[in-house]
C-alpha cells in the first residue's frame, strides 16, 4: 500500500517539474556569469558572452578604426565632389569667354555684309522692327546705315522700309526721317514704306518720309501724338513714413519727381513741351505726305486706324503686301536685306543689362517723351 502511495502513476501526477524561469536560465547562457552594471554594459561593444576584457577592447578598437575609415571616406568623397564642381564652374566660365570671343571675331571678320549686291534687280529691304530707341535693334544708326547700303546698290530697284513698330524715341525717329528725306530729294530710286502689323507714332513718322506707303487692310496706322506717362507717389510715401531727400540747383530741376506733387505751373510748362513736340511731328508728316492727307482734324489726335480707313484719310497710298510691291517693282518676289546685322556680343550684353534693369525695377527709357 505504501509503495503505491509513493510511486507516481503513469499520468505523471506528483512529479516535480522545473519552472519556466529556472529552465530559461539554464538554457540561456547569456545570463550566466557575474552581473555587470548597466552603465558598464552599455559602454562595452557586443561580443560573445565568454569574451574577456582584452578581446572586448580589441573589438572596440576595431570598431573605432572602422568608424574612422568611414569618416575619412566621407571626407574624401566630399572633397572629390567639391573639386568636380570647381572644375565645372571653371569650364563654364571658360566656355562663356570663348563664345563671346568667337562672336566678336565673327561679327568683325566673317559676318560683314556682302560688298557686292545681287546682280539681278531686287528690292533693297531695311527692317524697322520693334521699339525705336537708341538701345534697341531699331535705332537710327543701324537703320540709316541700311538705307544707304540699299540706296547705293545699283541692282536695287527700290528701297523698302519694312515697318513693324509701335514707335518710340522722337530723336531717333527724326534722325531716320531726315535721312529718308535727303535720299528722297536725290530722286534716283523710289523709297517705299511697307507696314506690317503696326506702323504707329514714331514708326509712322518714319513712313511719312517715304515716296509711298503700303499697308495691309488690317494694319494699325497713325497715332500721331506725343505722350508722357508717370506716377504720383506723394501720398504713398507719407503713409509708410519715408522721408524724401532731394537736393537740386534750380527750383524746377525736380518738377517731374513722382514723390512730389505736380503743381499747376509745372504742369502747364510740361504740357507746352508736349504740344511743341507734337507740332513738330505734325509739320514733318505734312511735309512728307503733302496734299495726300485729308482735312480731317482727327488725323493728328493720336488715334489709330486700320489700313482700309487709312486710305480714306490719306495716311496710306495703297493696300498690299511686301510680295505685291516686289512684283510691281521687279516682276518677281526677290529682295535683299541690307539691314546691318547685330553684333552678337553687343546683343548679349544689351539683353543682360535690360534683364538686370527690369529685375531691379530701374528700367527707364532714355527720354520721357514717346512718339
Amino acid at each position: 500500500m505504501s509503495d503505491d502511495l509513493t510511486r507516481p502513476d503513469d499520468t505523471g501526477e506528483g512529479r516535480a517539474e522545473p519552472t519556466r524561469n529556472s529552465r530559461s536560465k539554464e538554457e540561456d547562457r547569456w545570463t550566466q556569469g557575474p552581473e555587470v552594471p548597466s552603465g558598464k554594459r552599455a559602454s562595452q561593444m557586443p561580443g560573445a558572452p565568454d569574451d574577456d576584457a582584452e578581446t572586448l577592447r580589441e573589438r572596440q578598437r576595431l570598431a573605432q578604426l572602422e568608424m574612422m575609415d568611414h569618416w575619412i571616406g566621407g571626407v574624401l568623397t566630399e572633397q572629390r565632389r567639391s573639386r568636380r564642381w570647381k572644375l565645372f564652374f571653371r569650364l563654364t566660365v571658360l566656355a562663356i569667354v570663348l563664345v563671346m570671343l568667337f562672336a566678336t571675331l565673327y561679327s568683325l571678320f566673317w559676318d560683314s555684309p556682302s560688298v557686292t549686291p545681287p546682280a539681278q534687280r531686287h528690292l533693297g529691304i531695311v527692317e524697322v522692327n520693334g521699339v525705336i530707341a537708341s538701345d534697341s535693334p531699331a535705332n537710327a544708326e543701324r537703320i540709316i546705315k541700311g538705307l544707304n547700303r540699299a540706296w547705293e546698290a545699283e541692282s536695287a530697284a527700290a528701297v523698302v522700309l519694312h515697318i513693324n513698330s509701335p514707335g518710340g524715341s522722337p530723336v531717333q525717329s527724326q534722325r531716320i526721317y531726315a535721312e529718308i528725306m535727303r535720299l528722297r530729294e536725290q530722286g534716283d530710286k523710289p523709297i517705299i514704306a511697307v507696314i506690317e502689323d503696326i506702323g504707329a507714332s514714331g514708326a509712322y513718322y518714319i513712313a511719312a518720309a517715304a515716296d509711298e506707303i503700303v499697308a495691309s487692310p488690317v494694319s494699325l496706322v497713325g497715332s500721331i501724338g506725343v505722350i508722357y506717362a508717370g506716377f504720383g507717389f506723394e501720398e504713398a510715401i507719407e503713409r509708410i513714413g519715408v522721408e524724401r531727400r532731394v537736393l537740386t540747383a534750380g527750383e524746377n530741376k525736380a518738377f517731374l519727381d513722382p514723390f512730389q506733387p505736380l503743381d499747376e505751373e509745372a504742369e502747364q510748362f510740361w504740357q507746352s513741351v508736349l504740344s511743341q513736340t507734337h507740332r513738330q511731328f505734325i509739320e514733318d508728316v505734312r511735309a512728307g505726305r503733302g496734299e495726300r492727307l485729308s482735312d480731317s482734324s482727327d488725323i493728328f489726335s493720336g488715334l489709330v486706324w486700320n489700313g482700309e480707313q487709312s486710305i480714306e484719310l490719306g495716311l496710306v497710298d495703297q493696300l498690299g503686301s511686301l510680295e505685291q510691291v516686289s512684283r510691281n517693282q521687279v516682276g518677281n518676289t526677290d529682295w535683299q536685306d541690307y539691314t546691318p546685322s547685330l553684333d552678337p556680343f553687343d546683343r548679349l550684353t544689351r539683353r543682360f543689362s535690360q534683364v538686370v534693369a527690369e529685375v531691379l525695377g530701374v528700367s527707364t527709357p532714355n527720354t520721357p517723351l514717346r512718339y
